[in-house]
């Protein structure tokens, strides 16, 4: 067996595993050293202690762990509370008014966390119990948590779009800026749909009839007091790195010192919040740790057996234009986001495509941040949504799974439009990066 067609076999073995259930990072070093031995001997055990190292000297990465310490800070800090019930109140008798306070709220949420599991189960507890009580379409109102709690993964300061300037070597600060419009345009066609379908059918989002009135000066101190410190912190952050004051690592420690101040103040901030927090971090971030080894050791030995040349040579050989090119990858993603979660898609599936991609000279930036988008579908899309699994977690024992999916389709349709307009302009992604640092 040739070393191209041994490459070829470990993929297929390594997609039927992961399918199977098999802990993915495990399997993605074991397959690299067993096949690696096969295929060149015992120079494999060399690349692996390269490729290791080579990780962990990458000062990126150190983001990762910060920005998910931020987060479930801030999570723990109570903002998302005061945060929600302010916007609520704004919004006043409005038709579907919870629901665009929860999708701004969410929005908002997604900018100081970026991690969909906090978004979304904290969004159920507070949202859903409210909607419920006015008599809200169960799927519409589980169908708009879901999709505000998703956000977190295109909107900067993003966790993705991190892995994704690592593995192909993208500036960060350039991603965060090129996601920014389309996280929030995206945001804007999910309150479209909602106002849109809370005013063509008011019985599926009633109004608040008993909305009480709120002084002017009052209502600006509740607003304040809800926004004001959520939107501190998003500015100091992503201000500080997108002008270039601070790195991402150090925008992510800037991040966590603000979640800590912000527990302080919402006397939240106490050892055993420390404590689960940093729990939660290490435990997350080992988890992208090792899958960032395992891919790491099984993309270098696909390389160099020469598969991933096949594979090239194999795309470049359909003579396919820059448009069905695209549209091909990003179907593979949308398909890949079925079965499996982003990680997985972001470090092991995309690097195979990368050197494909760059022989089309396609903009690596506008593509990760089309690929962002896309890769929002896999929290909403059967049977592995799990955002669906997050909400079932927290939602009332007569919500069904089967309801909460129903609610998600309209919404990944939104996606799914976003995704057109994101390739048809890529101006949305470009245009901000392009003005803040130039070509």
């Amino acid at each position: 067996m040739s070393p191209e067609v041994l490459g070829l076999v470990m993929l297929s073995l390594m997609v039927v595993s992961i399918l199977i259930g098999f802990p993915t990072a495990f399997t993605l070093m074991a397959l690299g050293v067993v096949f690696g031995f096969l295929g060149f001997g015992w120079v494999v055990f060399d690349l692996v202690v390269q490729r290791t190292f080579f990780l962990m000297q990458n000062d990126v990465l150190v983001a990762i762990p910060l920005f998910l310490f931020m987060g479930y800070v801030v999570e723990r800090a109570g903002v998302l509370e005061g945060l929600f019930h302010s916007v609520e109140m704004v919004m006043g008798k409005l038709p579907g008014s919870i629901a665009v306070a929860t999708l701004i709220t969410g929005t908002l949420f997604a900018t100081a966390t970026g991690i969909v599991g906090a978004s979304v189960t904290l969004l159920g507890l507070l949202a859903l119990p409210a909607m419920m009580q006015r008599r809200y379409n169960t799927s519409f109102a589980t169908g708009v948590i879901v999709a505000a709690g998703t956000l977190g993964i295109l909107i900067p300061p993003s966790v993705l779009l991190i892995l994704y300037g690592f593995v192909a070597g993208v500036s960060v600060p350039r991603l965060y800026a090129a996601a920014f419009i389309p996280g929030f345009l995206l945001a804007t066609m999910y309150l479209v749909y909602i106002m849109f379908r809370a005013l063509r059918d008011p019985s599926i989002a009633p109004a608040k009839t008993d909305a009480p009135y709120i002084p002017r000066l009052q209502m600006l101190g509740i607003v304040g007091r809800g926004l004001v410190p959520i939107l501190t912190l998003i500015l100091f952050v992503l201000g500080a790195i997108f002008f270039g004051i601070a790195t991402p690592s150090e925008g992510a420690a800037l991040g966590a010192l603000g979640g800590f101040i912000l527990a302080a103040a919402h006397r939240r901030l106490n050892f055993q919040m420390v404590k689960e927090s940093v729990f939660l971090t290490v435990r997350a971030a080992a988890m992208v740790g090792w899958l960032l080894v395992g891919s790491s050791i099984f993309a270098a030995v696909f390389a160099r057996l020469g598969s991933a040349q096949l594979l090239g040579d194999f795309l470049l050989g359909l003579g396919l234009s820059d448009l069905l090119f695209v549209i091909l990858v990003q179907a593979i993603i949308f398909l890949l986001g079925w079965p499996l979660e982003w990680t997985e898609i972001v470090i092991i599936f995309l690097p195979l495509f990368l050197p494909v991609i760059m022989l089309y000279e396609i903009n690596l930036v506008w593509f990760g941040v089309l690929s962002a988008v896309n890769m929002q579908t896999a929290f909403l899309s059967p049977p592995v949504a799990m955002s669906a699994y997050y909400l079932k977690n927290v939602a009332p024992k007569s919500v069904s799974l089967n309801t909460i999916f129903k609610g998600m389709y309209p919404f990944i349709g939104v996606q799914l439009v976003a995704l057109v307009l994101l390739y048809a302009f890529p101006d949305l992604a470009l245009w901000l990066p392009r003005l803040v640092y130039g070509d």
